[in-house]
């Protein structure tokens, strides 16, 4: 996937890099595991990542730096972000330029989707009762009775549960940070799904009538936010996105634990048993930039001290397999090639062909055409989409002879149609994407 946005993505972006400065949010909040998966997936894609950034903290670099320019003395804003498939709240301090993140929460299984899929279920239900069959296995069914009717007092009802669990992550944010909701300056919302009104009204109401800001939008707001990051780590953009100096948090609970018991994936320092009260231990946690923890222990008394990082390699690619995934993609680069040039050369076929017919059949073009001339296009057209159903496996050679056939077939006859309406086709000009040139009149692609 990541090796198809830097194929798709336009070339400006690569011009003045060897390698993309990306700066990835974390769609999911498996902190450890995900980054180290994500560490992974770049380097199979051949991306250079600078910095991976949470979903949340994009966010709050985006309004930040919408409102830099108004901003005076210190402002506590609160983000909101609840979007398809997770929901994140943070809460930080802006001051000239200075981000400094207090605490956030969330839910990693609460979302858009959460919603959608209490509609569906609940037009399962309907359905079966009205019409005594249960569609509830049938996929096709699933995705239309998303776009089933339903008022929004049904909707809030049916989803109440789900609309008031958004509100807890907001009041622990708030615990965490040791801050009252009376001194948040905004509340800012991001994500698709803070569009429900309901989700809107609890959380105004929870902040006493307070105006929720939406000045920017929930649906950018995360990649605005990555894209100013990446910018500030390349030296790229003005001199407003450089100033920026964000200082983040960890979503994690940390916590000191002085039990004894086995962790393969962890060393402990040897540390001689002693009283409680004795032993003088100073403990420290360090988050690089990319979320990756270290901890570092160290007994004053005994002089012992050690470090360890905490990560998840359960299930996680070996540097072998990775090097492996790496080889095995330019070994099968060719190969991808050819399939695309196929698919391409079918589409273009396919849509010559669909076009043409769709020029026959227009009331209006297809008046002009001599009934023989529009008889032979048709069946011609039939005989290619025949053709194409019969070859899926066809090679890019036999595609394109295939086209230059139903061009070689079509296009005089289009020709000698607009010849005889006086003058080019519509729009001035263009051609249905054949490969043929010539002086005579242009011929324009018609839906």
């Amino acid at each position: 996937m990541l090796t198809t946005f830097t194929d798709t993505s336009p070339p400006s972006s690569f011009s003045r890099h060897p390698s993309l400065a990306v700066s990835l949010q974390r769609l999911i909040y498996v902190i450890f595991l995900t980054t180290q998966a994500t560490k992974d997936a770049r380097v199979i894609a051949s991306l250079n990542v600078l910095r991976m950034i949470n979903e949340p903290t994009a966010a709050v670099i985006a309004y930040g730096l919408e409102r830099k320019s108004t901003q005076k003395g210190e402002q506590i804003v609160l983000i909101f972000d609840l979007d398809g498939g997770t929901f994140d709240v943070s809460l930080l301090t802006i001051e000239e330029g200075i981000f400094e993140l207090k605490a956030t929460a969330g839910d990693t299984h609460l979302g858009g989707e959460d919603f959608d899929n209490r509609l569906v279920n609940h037009f399962v239900v309907e359905f079966k009762r009205k019409h005594k069959k249960d569609i509830s296995n049938n996929a096709r069914a699933g995705l239309s009775l998303q776009y089933a009717p339903i008022t929004r007092a049904r909707f809030e009802e049916l989803c109440m549960d789900l609309l008031l669990k958004c509100m807890q992550p907001v009041e622990k944010c708030l615990h965490d940070a040791k801050i009252d909701k009376s001194q948040v300056d905004e509340v800012v919302l991001v994500g698709g799904s803070t569009r429900i009104p309901k989700v809107q009204q609890l959380l105004q109401d929870f902040f006493n009538g307070k105006e929720l800001c939406k000045s920017i939008n929930p649906d950018e707001a995360v990649a605005y936010g990555a894209a100013v990051q990446a910018a500030i780590l390349t030296g790229e953009g003005n001199q407003k996105v450089q100033d920026l100096l964000l200082l983040d948090v960890t979503p994690l609970s940390l916590n000191l634990d002085s039990k004894k018991h086995h962790n393969s994936n962890q060393e402990r320092a040897s540390i001689p048993p002693a009283p409680r009260g004795v032993p003088q231990i100073n403990v420290s946690f360090d988050i690089d930039a990319n979320g990756i923890l270290n901890v570092t222990a160290e007994d004053k008394t005994a002089g012992v001290m050690n470090k360890i990082m905490i990560t998840n390699d359960k299930g996680r690619l070996s540097k072998e397999d990775v090097e492996k995934m790496v080889k095995d993609a330019e070994k099968y680069k060719a190969e991808d090639e050819e399939v695309k040039k196929k698919v391409e050369a079918k589409n273009t076929l396919e849509n010559y062909a669909y076009n043409m017919r769709n020029t026959v059949r227009d009331e209006k073009l297809g008046g002009k055409l001599d009934p023989a001339d529009k008889e032979k296009i048709e069946k011609a057209v039939e005989e290619i989409i025949e053709w194409l159903d019969r070859n899926q496996l066809a090679e890019v050679d036999e595609l394109e002879d295939k086209l230059k056939e139903l061009e070689n077939l079509c296009n005089p006859i289009i020709s000698k149609m607009y010849q005889g309406g006086g003058g080019d086709g519509p729009m001035g000009g263009g051609g249905y994407g054949g490969s043929g040139s010539g002086g005579g009149p242009k011929i324009v692609e018609v839906d």
